[in-house]
């Protein structure tokens, strides 16, 4: 097959990895840490953030309300660092959101807040994901949205310049999202918030439980059910949210793909400044990961991984984890026996349909993948090489490298999009692959 200049072809690994490999910001706290810096009353920093499409994209978005984002090195001369100086939110403006969850998602309640209006806008696939849950609470907490009844994208926020805020229902079944953009923002709004999810299942709940500790960093008060608060039910008291010096964790999600590779060759990959402690649901790679076949040393040099050689299926629930699914979903195809992925019917909403295009994209390598009602059963068949198309979702192009390693001429369709959280991807992969060598 001849390569196009759209086709990358995935690197093989010509024997068991040995690298240690440096993993950019995380794109979900650098874009939490920027609209809570930005609704602050004093300004404040954000240091090793993550600079990728996303993150770009929200920063730009929050400068069109009139927020200052100036991007250098920290207050002591080292280190790249973002300064927020917060300042009276205003329309008119353009939003530009990609296709961005945490931007679509996060921003509607923050331009309720904006005097004047705020246009929301994006890539053709972000107009299929669902925004219904915020749109929906939001009115009911008396913003005005205007967005012809399609409850998605595009949409335009009247902002009044202050929102009344108070008890409301969501259903989060689709994006656990929905209740973290209602949180952020709910310090500033007049009565606070109490979000009640009403939906019969709630995923990602380690992202929830993220939006809730950097809102106390900085200065919120807010009740959960883990701190003994009502079920499915979160509360935050108006106030004002202090400025902060935020240093941004290692991505653990985007670590994924070169520990993955330590387990499937049989390698070792050290990622430094893993955190002992964390809410990102990528820490879960290390039991995960060691229950396919691997071992894991965490320590003062980061978390170590180590490949045995083998690589066993798993049965899983990753309702919690869902973005881990497409790397879990590689090294299954890869392993000794079947694997079923369970919870994660909500992926056929996210980039795109997830579910979908694994199973097409694997077992058009000849894998045995098919979808269940909510998530997939794989059973290892020989695969070969071919086209894995990535539906410009940067989880599929690195689940594409990830089974390019053992298999022979796969060629990763657009493998740029992993821009949108992870740009340096080709660059970092392959230098672990010359590190082996």
């Amino acid at each position: 097959m001849t390569a196009t200049a759209a086709h990358w072809p995935a690197p093989r690994a010509a024997g068991p990895v040995d690298a240690t490999v440096t993993v950019p910001g995380s794109k979900s706290v650098t874009n939490r840490a920027l609209v809570l810096a930005a609704l602050a009353s004093e300004p404040g920093w954000i240091r090793r953030p993550l600079r990728s499409r996303d993150t770009v994209l929200m920063a730009e978005a929050l400068r069109t309300m009139g927020v200052g984002i100036e991007e250098g090195v920290g207050p002591d001369g080292t280190g790249e660092a973002w300064r927020v100086i917060p300042a009276g939110l205003h329309g008119p403006a353009r939003v530009d959101v990609g296709n961005a969850g945490t931007v679509m998602r996060f921003l509607p309640p923050v331009a309720a807040l904006a005097d004047g209006p705020v246009h929301f806008d994006g890539d053709p696939r972000s107009y299929e994901r669902p925004l219904h849950g915020v749109i929906d609470a939001l009115r009911a907490l008396g913003a005005r949205i205007d967005d012809e009844g399609r409850g998605a994208l595009p949409l335009t926020v009247h902002g009044a310049g202050s929102l009344a805020g108070g008890p409301v229902g969501v259903d989060a079944s689709s994006s656990s999202q929905f209740v973290s953009a209602l949180l952020l923002s709910a310090p500033r709004f007049n009565q606070g918030v109490e979000v009640r999810h009403t939906g019969p299942t709630l995923p990602s709940l380690p992202h929830i439980r993220m939006t809730v500790e950097m809102l106390r960093a900085v200065g919120a008060q807010v009740d959960t059910p883990e701190s003994g608060g009502e079920a499915n039910v979160w509360r935050v008291t108006p106030g004002a949210l202090l400025g902060r010096d935020l240093t941004v964790e290692p991505d653990l999600s985007n670590a994924q793909p070169f520990l993955a590779a330590a387990l499937v060759t049989g390698g070792r990959v050290t990622i430094p400044d893993w955190p002992r402690h964390t809410t990102q649901p990528g820490d879960a790679l290390r039991e995960i990961f060691t229950a396919m076949g691997g071992r894991c040393e965490l320590d003062e040099r980061g978390l170590t991984f180590t490949g045995t050689g083998a690589v066993h299926g798993i049965d899983v629930d990753l309702s919690d984890v869902g973005e881990l699914t497409p790397g879990i979903a590689a090294v299954a195809a890869l392993a000794d026996s079947e694997s079923v992925l369970r919870g994660v019917a909500h992926l056929r909403l996210h980039e795109t349909d997830r579910l979908a295009a694994l199973t097409k994209e694997i077992n058009g390598l000849g894998g045995a993948v098919t979808e269940t009602a909510d998530g997939l059963r794989i059973r290892p068949r020989p695969l070969h090489g071919g086209v894995f198309h990535t539906y410009d979702d940067h989880r599929l192009a690195t689940a594409g490298a990830l089974l390019g390693l053992l298999v022979p001429g796969v060629e990763v369709e657009n493998v740029a999009t992993t821009a949108k959280t992870l740009p340096e991807f080709p660059e970092l992969w392959q230098a672990m692959l010359g590190a082996a060598a």
